[in-house]
């Protein structure tokens, strides 16, 4: 056995395997020896065949068995012991031409080599948001709070700032839906004039298009499909079976204590701290995730290599299922660029900063989840050999466990580039994230 490997270009080379006579024989003559002690063929004792009879009736099947196992074994021994960092896998380029009459064989592969390149994470500014609870914003969370437990006046006919109980109709749409919603949901003018006023009993006749803030109210208040929802124009009937006023509840220690637990919080300014502790925290979990998002595409378009691309779209179009046409495989490669320019700048992040998490990291991080999830339902203190059984259990499968190494190795990642990017930090409310970030 000998294997050469002849470099074309700095990503594409070729792979020459030649495979000798005595390199498979041993092995062939034991699988054909095999099968003539079990092999059932009339007219003879079992055991008893002739090996002339068992190698024409199996040799061809046999030889090309055992020669693409030794193939499949001598390049990924080869790939390893050479530290090759190849695309894709090697693809047969001489397969066609096989003399398997002949004695002595030369295999030759076709290898897509991974691109060298250098990353600068500080060579362009990336945005990451801190948010803030501004005061618009602690005045609507407080103002929420003071509905959500505030006392239900029921009335007889609507006012702005009520609250709606009644059933919305539409044949054509199968729309029959009873469903309750604030006043401060209607945007049309139009429709919030024809609601003010009208009494318990009154069917109304509403046109849906602007009548709510948010198009998503229509999947919610109508029942329609997401695909409906947007831009829906029609006309609905409403039959007003409710009405009521929201009494907002006082701002006291007994309100306080169902919020938080007894004394946790004494008083308004308490309890507006708190709800900004709160708010952003969670909304550091999301300005997190569009950090990340900018980093990664800052480093796609910034970080420039050559791919081995003939290569990766011969690969594409071979290595499924069903072969696919070249035109597909082209299609495929475009659709997935990008994301292999990522992964290979990812595995190089992680490589050379030491960042992949290793059992002992991956368990305290288990360990960690399962003590959070406890608290939630109360076990405050859980013992460590309690801790240490569980988090046994979840890594014991082993797609939790790769799904566990996934988010701990992308919490390293978010950590390193925190430490180490170029951040132009930006502090800004909520409605502004959202407007910069999603928009």
């Amino acid at each position: 056995m000998n294997i050469t490997k002849q470099d074309i270009d700095s990503l594409n080379a070729i792979l020459k395997l030649a495979i000798s006579k005595d390199d498979y024989a041993p092995k062939v003559e034991k699988v054909l020896n095999d099968y003539r002690k079990t092999a059932n063929i009339p007219g003879f004792r079992k055991g008893h065949v002739p090996m002339g009879m068992i190698k024409k009736q199996y040799g061809k099947a046999v030889l090309l068995d055992e020669v693409n196992k030794l193939i499949q074994d001598s390049l990924h021994k080869y790939l390893t012991e050479e530290k090759l960092d190849v695309l894709g896998n090697p693809l047969p380029k001489n397969e066609m031409d096989i003399d398997w009459d002949a004695d002595d064989f030369q295999f030759e592969f076709e290898l897509g080599l991974a691109p060298k390149f250098e990353i600068d994470l500080k060579k362009k500014a990336v945005n990451a948001y801190k948010i803030v609870a501004d005061k618009e914003f602690l005045d609507n969370q407080v103002k929420t709070i003071r509905k959500q437990y505030g006392k239900l006046i029921s009335k007889n006919e609507v006012a702005k700032g009520d609250e709606i109980t009644g059933t919305f109709k539409n044949e054509e749409k199968e729309i029959n839906n009873k469903a309750t919603f604030s006043l401060d949901r209607i945007k049309g003018k139009k429709q919030l004039e024809q609601l003010v006023g009208a009494k318990v009993g009154d069917t109304l006749t509403l046109k849906t298009k602007g009548l709510f803030e948010d198009d998503h109210d229509n999947q919610t208040f109508l029942k329609v499909s997401h695909d409906d929802a947007h831009g829906l124009d029609i006309e609905v009937t409403l039959t007003i079976e409710e009405v009521n006023f929201r009494e907002e509840a006082e701002l006291n220690q007994d309100l306080f204590d169902k919020l938080f637990g007894k004394d946790v919080v004494k008083s308004e300014a308490e309890l507006r701290e708190k709800i900004k502790e709160d708010a952003e925290r969670q909304f550091e979990q999301q300005s997190d995730q569009v950090l990340l998002n900018n980093v990664v595409e800052s480093l796609i378009e910034n970080t420039k290599f050559d791919l081995p691309a003939e290569f990766l779209v011969k690969w594409i179009q071979k290595s499924g299922e069903k072969e696919l046409t070249e035109e597909e495989a082209k299609a495929e490669y475009e659709r997935s660029e990008k994301g292999l320019r990522f992964q290979l700048i990812e595995g190089k992040l992680m490589t050379d900063n030491n960042l992949y998490a290793n059992f002992e990291d991956l368990k305290a991080y288990t360990k960690a989840m399962v003590a959070s999830q406890m608290m939630q339902f109360g076990q405050m203190n859980p013992s460590e050999e309690e801790l240490e059984n569980i988090a046994a259990r979840i890594l014991s499968n082993q797609d939790e466990a790769k799904r566990l190494a996934e988010q701990l190795n992308q919490q390293k990642m978010l950590k390193f580039f925190k430490e180490n990017a170029n951040l132009k930090i930006k502090e800004v409310s909520y409605d502004k994230f959202v407007k910069e970030a999603y928009h």
